[in-house]
């Protein structure tokens, strides 16, 4: 079920894993952006249509109104209100933490002061996953860091369900964590309405959230015209292992993240042949059970997307953890904090076996919102950074230009640019 292959070049196997997703990306890019066009020229009725044909559903408005949320609030139980409550204190005290080391700065040097600070974006649209899974989690991990921040207008969008409804407690964490507006729109056409705006949904100014690869592709096509967090697409779980490694544990891993979607990338690299074929032997047992929940999608995942990659020697697994740059890395094997100071790439690192994905990914106050695709390389989780913008004003005196003057003469003149040394130097001979 699951393939296994030995690690010749690091590179190389690297790119034939990612091979699929990125084509199949650049498929998904060509398809969506039609439907992104349609939305700009036909707003609303272009939603319904997509809406109807996508999900099933008829809608005459998309806006979730006080009453489902009041109602929504009704359905859910005191523990569930419990737990979306307690996931949220912990992702706002790391946020805050981070926000609070933010300090504003201010630099003077002979007549010229420059001033940067931070400042709140001033909307944001969030993306919720719905059809084969609800995703209460993601509307935390979205709009904590987002209200942390200061953004006043705080939208979110998730397919509805085939009675035209949102999940109940989906409605109540969004409520909960203080969105401005829902509306029930998923899929590309959610996503072009944010970046466009319609009659019904106003624009926003960052389109923030995780989603299958139609979505992963729309966010792609519209961040020309608007800002996206990351190219946060299925999910992806490597996890790095050794002889001593508990082979049923790093199962049960793989198996809780493909039961996401059935192109979840899901696999483990090792030294160790042995663990190697234990990990694939547990698999294999565990999935025999047919009562195992969202197993058609677990299998079809796995099959399709699912490895473990063997290497000779240890520094060689760590350079094809580093050259993947994985989501999620789950560093299950002995000295792993050692071995966690090496990697360079991942999106996030749980170090340790009682660090499992499965757990971050709701109640560790971290962010499971991360980059994919090997966008690990570059940026790491959502936070409170992506919802502030760095903001600089400059103020000069007479002095301070006169002081940088032969300076902006030296490269105007080098790069052959004339007139911006003149209208320095304009400045400079008025009194």
């Amino acid at each position: 079920m699951i393939k296994t292959f030995m690690v010749t070049d690091v590179q190389k196997d690297v790119a034939r894993l990612r091979t699929t997703s990125s084509s199949i990306l650049d498929q998904m890019i060509q398809r969506v952006g039609s439907i992104v066009k349609e939305v700009e020229d036909n707003g609303d009725n272009a939603i319904r249509d997509y809406t109807e044909r996508f999900d099933a559903v008829s809608l005459d408005t998309f806006r979730v109104t006080d009453e489902e949320f009041r109602q929504a609030f009704n359905m859910i139980t005191k523990k569930q209100l419990q737990a979306i409550k307690a996931v949220k204190v912990l992702l706002t005290k790391c946020e805050t933490s981070i926000k609070n080391k933010l300090a504003n700065v201010t630099v003077s040097s002979e007549g010229i002061k420059v001033q940067r600070s931070f400042q709140a974006i001033p909307s944001v649209g969030c993306y919720i996953p719905g059809g084969k899974a609800r995703y209460i989690s993601t509307v935390l991990m979205c709009m904590v860091p987002a209200r942390v921040a200061g953004v006043k207008r705080i939208v979110a969008i998730s397919p509805p369900q085939r009675d035209g409804t949102i999940d109940p407690l989906t409605l109540a964490a969004a409520k909960i964590c203080g969105v401005s507006e829902f509306y029930k729109v998923g899929g590309v056409q959610g996503i072009a309405a944010l970046a466009k705006g319609t009659s019904s949904i106003r624009k926003v100014s960052k389109i923030v959230g995780p989603g299958g690869i139609f979505v992963t592709a729309a966010k792609f096509f519209v961040s020309r015209e608007v800002s996206i967090d990351m190219m946060a697409g299925p999910t992806e779980l490597l996890i790095y292992a050794d002889s001593k490694s508990n082979s049923r544990l790093i199962a049960l891993d793989l198996i809780s993240q493909a039961e996401h979607s059935n192109d979840t990338f899901c696999g483990v690299v090792t030294d160790s042949t042995d663990l190697a074929s234990r990990v694939s032997l547990e698999v294999k047992n565990i999935l025999k059970d047919d009562s195992i929940p969202r197993s058609d999608i677990i299998c079809e995942s796995l099959k399709a997307n699912g490895f473990i990659a063997i290497c000779k020697r240890q520094d060689t697994a760590i350079d094809f953890v580093n050259e993947l740059a994985p989501e999620h890395l789950q560093l299950m094997c002995k000295n792993a904090r050692q071995i966690s100071k090496k990697i360079r790439s991942a999106g996030l690192t749980l170090v340790g076996e009682y660090s499992p994905s499965s757990a971050s990914d709701y109640c560790f106050g971290s962010n499971h919102i991360l980059p994919t695709s090997g966008f690990g390389k570059t940026r790491g989780s959502l936070s409170v950074l992506d919802f502030l913008k760095l903001t600089t004003t400059v103020e000069g005196t007479k002095k301070g230009l006169l002081k940088v003057r032969p300076y902006i003469d030296q490269i105007t003149t080098a790069e052959g640019l004339f007139n911006h040394f003149k209208a320095v130097q304009e400045r400079l001979m008025t009194k």
